[in-house]
């Protein structure tokens, strides 16, 4: 259960190379997921939250990304993660990236602040007082602004089944591929009835977490929100399961086959 909220955002972070179509989302948005283990423990919950502000007097997205486990998991493992990004606007390239975690007593306190000027990332390790660079992709995203980027981006009408899309991400010290297929549409049952969703399943590196390189599965909203609805990763010990449970702010009309 170490990394509820670092798979939630991870596997929600898709879709680089589709098509620019208009924005998905707006400042005020706030989505809420529970999390299940093995298919009926009682995880944790997840939750993302948008707001504009300005930084070194730029208009920036101020995404908040929480997580926190629940029920009896909390008892012998106890998770609060906080994840912040600041990314501009118009373009959603990123500014500053932040990573506050305590899982089960292993704490982390970083601070990334990008320069796409001369492509570089600057991190402050906190914790250990540790400042280093790194050379990082003309396109990179950190790990909250590239779910709002790539969001942005889908393309409904021209995906196909079969497409793979590719990004990049830096996390922590290192630059990441991504590679994302999409499956097709599905309709699936959520707690607010059943939603038409768009299927995908990216590709982790197999081992120490995952179970298999394609051992993660994506859904999201098909309308114009694309939000997710829900993640399933099988783990390396049990399976993980994130649900869509909440939401507010929407930018446009939450789509629902069947209402519950």
């Amino acid at each position: 259960m170490k990394k509820i909220l670092l798979i939630a955002l991870i596997i929600v972070g898709i879709q680089r190379s589709f098509a620019q179509s208009e924005s998905s989302f707006n400042s005020g948005e706030w989505i809420k997921f529970k999390m299940s283990y093995s298919g009926f423990l009682k995880a944790g919950n997840a939750t993302l939250s948008v707001s504009e502000t300005k930084l070194n007097n730029k208009e920036v997205y101020h995404v908040v990304g929480k997580g926190w486990t629940s029920g009896m998991i909390k008892w012998f493992f106890k998770v609060k993660d906080q994840y912040e990004s600041y990314f501009d606007k118009n373009s959603l390239v990123p500014y500053k990236f932040i990573r506050k975690i305590d899982e089960g007593g292993y704490t982390k306190d970083i601070e990334i602040n990008f320069d796409h000027k001369v492509n570089k990332a600057f991190v402050n390790d906190k914790k250990h007082n540790v400042k280093k660079e790194f050379s990082v992709p003309i396109d990179i995203q950190d790990m909250v602004s590239t779910y709002y980027y790539l969001r942005n981006s889908i393309d409904i009408d021209k995906l196909k089944i079969g497409d793979e899309f590719k990004t990049n991400m830096f996390f922590d010290e290192e630059n990441y591929g991504f590679k994302l297929k999409y499956i097709g549409v599905e309709t699936i049952d959520t707690d607010f009835g059943n939603v038409e969703a768009l299927k995908f399943r990216p590709s982790v590196m197999s081992g120490r977490v995952f179970k298999e390189e394609e051992s993660l599965t994506l859904w999201v909203s098909k309308d114009k929100n694309k939000v997710p609805l829900r993640i399933k990763a099988d783990l390396r010990v049990g399976s993980l399961r994130a649900d869509l449970e909440a939401f507010k702010g929407l930018k446009y009309p939450f789509s629902i086959v069947v209402p519950n």
